[in-house]
């Protein structure tokens, strides 16, 4: 279906930061829609992020048992991190891998990069697969996560089902990379 964007596009007239500080930044940007209205909408920026579905010569993915205090719940995810300024996206994936669960990456590809809540918040995601990966330590930094085990692709649908697996980019990361790795273009 086409569409005249000129007649669809939002027109930004300006943004007021609201809050700032190292993690988010809150604002209000000034806005018209299609039909002339104008008003203030809120908007969150963050960090850029990367994520990494690790995968070795069985079928198996690297994941972690995590818990998440805002919605007080546990479950598997994929490692990941903030993209620290000026360092490139892939190379912060395979940082996050070897802090968070001791083994290096091998090999390296871009998967897909997304906005996992277009509209109010903005913050790219960027998933990258992972195909081997060598154990060099243990985790480093913080405690990220309880358990770090390698589960077979084949357990992926029931461990979601059972809602095991509920975060954004552990889902999207873990369909984009079965689809890759079974010759699926996206």
């Amino acid at each position: 279906m086409a569409t005249n964007e000129e007649q669809t596009r939002w027109i930004v007239h300006g943004e007021r930061l609201i809050y700032d500080n190292r993690w988010i930044r809150l604002g209000l940007v000034d806005v018209a829609i299609p039909d002339g209205e104008r008003f203030e909408h809120h908007v969150v920026h963050l960090d850029r992020a990367a994520i990494a579905v690790v995968v070795d010569d069985q079928n198996r993915v690297l994941l972690m048992w995590r818990h998440r205090f805002l919605a007080d719940r546990w479950g598997w995810e994929l490692p990941g991190g903030l993209i620290d300024a000026g360092e490139d996206a892939m190379a912060t994936a395979a940082r996050e891998v070897e802090e968070e669960t001791g083994y290096r990456p091998k090999e390296i590809e871009h998967l897909i990069t997304y906005q996992p809540m277009a509209g109010m918040v903005d913050s790219e995601h960027n998933l990258f697969l992972v195909r081997g990966a060598e154990l060099v330590g243990k985790p480093t930094g913080e405690i990220e996560a309880d358990l770090i085990e390698w589960v077979p692709m084949s357990e992926i649908p029931d461990m979601i089902a059972r809602g095991d697996i509920w975060t954004s980019g552990t889902l999207i990361g873990l369909y984009a990379a079965r689809d890759r790795l079974n010759g699926v273009s996206a």
